[in-house]
């Protein structure tokens, strides 16, 4: 048991690059900004520029991130966002960013339907 949570880390770090919300902020504009957290979470409140694609429909839609370009990724805390990275890591996806801590740890810009 605790080789599996080992590897998943190991492959975990060499799939995601784990951005502090500065970091995230300095690159995300020039991105593709992934929100996968459910439609319900996104309508409620997501970062500025971010598109819904939820983990849960995450393998009927990866084809609308492309692979020739940055990623930036978050979730509620991080880790519907690592499993993507993830995923997107065996779809041939290379550049791959996460956000430390999620949604719930971001200050800066926030939309929400009203």
């Amino acid at each position: 048991m605790i080789a599996y949570f080992i590897i998943t880390a190991l492959r975990l770090r060499k799939a995601v690059t784990n951005l502090t919300q500065e970091q995230f902020i300095e690159g995300y504009r020039k991105a593709q900004l992934i929100d996968v957290r459910e439609p319900k979470d996104f309508d409620a409140g997501h970062i500025l520029g971010a598109r819904n694609i939820p983990y849960t429909q995450l393998r009927q839609r990866h084809k609308e991130i492309r692979a020739d370009k940055p990623v930036y990724l978050y979730d509620h805390n991080g880790g519907k966002s690592a499993r993507t990275a993830l995923f997107l890591k065996k779809k041939d996806y290379t550049q791959l960013y996460h956000l430390q801590g999620g949604f719930r740890t971001w200050s800066g810009k926030v939309k929400s339907k009203k």
